[in-house]
């Protein structure tokens, strides 16, 4: 994973509607990958098991995606950002 990839012992707030809301655009991509399915607004499934969903944090918007065994927390801020953890998911559901 990148740098920006991290790994949190303190609990942060998931993302509630209006932040979620926010990020609308990035959603509607992540909807478009194959065997990733939305069950809650902004918390995404690969078959039975949660693979994404997104906190709030003083620093800004994150992902905790599970691309392996472990969860990894991952800064999705800004478009770059965005655009790096879709190419992560995308990589993940192509060797899944």
């Amino acid at each position: 994973m990148t740098s920006a990839s991290a790994h949190y012992s303190e609990p942060v707030r998931l993302a509630r509607k209006e932040a979620l809301d926010e990020l609308e655009p990035f959603l509607e991509r992540l909807r478009t990958v194959p065997g990733l399915v939305e069950r809650k607004h902004g918390v995404f499934y690969v078959r039975s098991k949660a693979f994404l969903h997104f906190h709030e944090d003083p620093s800004g918007m994150h992902a905790d995606v599970r691309p392996g065994p472990e969860w990894i927390r991952v800064r999705a801020e800004t478009a770059a950002e965005q655009d790096a953890l879709l190419a992560r998911i995308q990589e993940a559901q192509a060797h899944a």
